[in-house]
């Protein structure tokens, strides 16, 4: 199965970045403690050599497909379906001091986002079903310093990861007939930096 890896930054403009080759990232015993450690330490390393988070996310894709490819367990820990808000969360790793957040999320067909950032960097890989990824740009004016604009779109399959920086803005749609599941990496959330966006009035409030 052909997949890809994209990066979504503040532009919208939807990247193709280079993959790693899934031969390349076998593994024996290669377990979701060990995947933690290696996130940790790609973050310390970026810091302390200032990399700008485009550089950082593609370890940090790498690093995800390495999991998934090779760690059997979190591929079956996946969250049961909820009717009524259509989504549904299982947190694979919850740790105080740990800033990240680890989890698959599951969204019945049609379940839809608002239009949002996420205040930190993240990095999304599809397991099952399609998620139909809208891209969105800041275009304020002097009336409307929320303003954004639509740049374009894109469905993302099984097999595919997608990875944003802290002020990339989408929104998604489950499409198709089986629920969409996805594996999800985020980093520590900046309160300050996460917002809601409403395209009808233009305006945005942190969430």
């Amino acid at each position: 199965m052909k997949t890809a890896d994209w990066l979504v930054k503040e532009d919208g403009v939807c990247l193709l970045c280079k993959s790693v080759r899934e031969w390349d990232l076998l593994a024996e015993e290669y377990r979701l403690y060990r995947f933690l450690t290696e996130v940790e330490d790609n973050i310390r390393l970026a810091a302390n050599e200032e990399r700008d988070e485009e550089t950082s996310l593609s370890g940090l894709r790498m690093l995800v497909r390495k999991l998934i490819l090779n760690c059997y367990t979190v591929k079956t820990r996946l969250p049961e379906p909820n009717q009524e808000t259509g989504i549904s969360v299982v947190i694979l790793h919850d740790e105080v001091g740990f800033p990240m957040t680890i989890q698959t999320e599951m969204n019945l067909p049609g379940t839809t986002s608002p239009i949002h950032n996420h205040g930190t960097w993240g990095v999304i890989m599809v397991l099952q079903g399609k998620q139909k990824n809208t891209f969105w740009k800041r275009a304020p004016t002097m009336e409307f310093p929320n303003r954004i604009d639509r740049v374009g779109e894109g469905i993302i399959e099984p097999g595919d990861i997608i990875s944003f920086t802290t002020e990339a803005i989408h929104s998604t749609e489950a499409v198709g007939d089986e629920p969409t599941i996805t594996f999800n990496l985020y980093g520590e959330t900046h309160g300050g930096k996460r917002y809601q966006f409403n395209i009808e009035k233009q305006t945005a409030k942190h969430f």
